[in-house]
């Protein structure tokens, strides 16, 4: 009889990039970017994913396996993927979010979006409406791909995210 592997499953949170939930699964099951690609058969799709590098976007198929193991439908995977334009790089953050829930949303990355409209239903006195971050202001560093934020700060001066309001 063969064993079957099981995971700690984790929930994604609204609006949450498909980069940083599969940084946060990855962690909570002590994997690497390849050993996720191994088990789910999408082998080199992961990392590609977590870099927001989405040429090819992911086909259904690719969803169902990885819907497979990390136990989230596919219709909820389809919304971390990008339904708009969006840019791979900068990677871009509004740090009253962040300190409000800590993790990466995807609408951050739009093309079109370049100031936090949080809270769209709130009165516009309420809204953050700060502009977008894609660099530490205090040394200026480019944000790491949101798989790999752990602590939620600057790796290079260790700011944290929520002190980098401006």
């Amino acid at each position: 009889m063969e064993i079957q592997p099981w995971w700690f499953t984790i929930a994604p949170y609204e609006g949450e990039s498909i980069s940083h939930f599969l940084g946060r699964f990855r962690r909570e099951n002590v994997l690497t970017v390849s050993g996720l690609g191994e088990i789910t058969k999408l082998y080199g799709a992961i990392a590609r994913w977590e870099k927001f590098r989405f040429n090819p976007p992911p086909s259904l198929e690719q969803l169902d396996k990885l819907s497979e193991i990390v136990q989230v439908d596919m219709a909820t995977l389809q919304t971390m993927c990008p339904s708009a334009p969006m840019k791979m790089t900068p990677i871009r953050l509004c740090s009253a979010c962040y300190g409000e829930n800590p993790y990466h949303r995807m609408e951050w990355q739009y093309k079109e979006v370049y100031k936090c409209d949080q809270g769209k239903a709130l009165p516009l006195r309420d809204r953050h409406s700060l502009k977008l971050l894609s660099e530490c202001p205090n040394c200026g560093a480019r944000f790491k791909i949101p798989a790999l934020w752990v602590d939620g700060w600057c790796h290079r001066c260790f700011t944290p995210f929520v002190e980098m309001i401006t």
